[in-house]
């Protein structure tokens, strides 16, 4: 049965290693995304959309990566 089954984290994606995690927001709308960010296209990766506040600390949680402690 899979009730009790350990959550194991997602393993980040192999192009993502060593990007940062940010997240952006619509100037209109004032909709948030999370995803890694890659400098050099200036585009964020694997992105997800963020309501609130909870859903930025499950894409952390989902990766396995602590998430920043100072929020702005």
């Amino acid at each position: 049965m899979g009730f009790f089954k350990k959550y194991r984290p997602v393993p980040i994606p192999e192009e993502c290693k060593g990007m940062q995690i940010r997240t952006e927001s619509s100037i209109c709308t004032g909709e948030r995304v999370i995803g890694f960010y890659d400098p050099v296209s200036r585009k964020l990766l694997y992105t997800q959309l963020a309501q609130n506040d909870s859903q930025i600390d499950a894409f952390y949680e989902k990766y396995g990566i602590a998430p920043p402690t100072d929020k702005r």
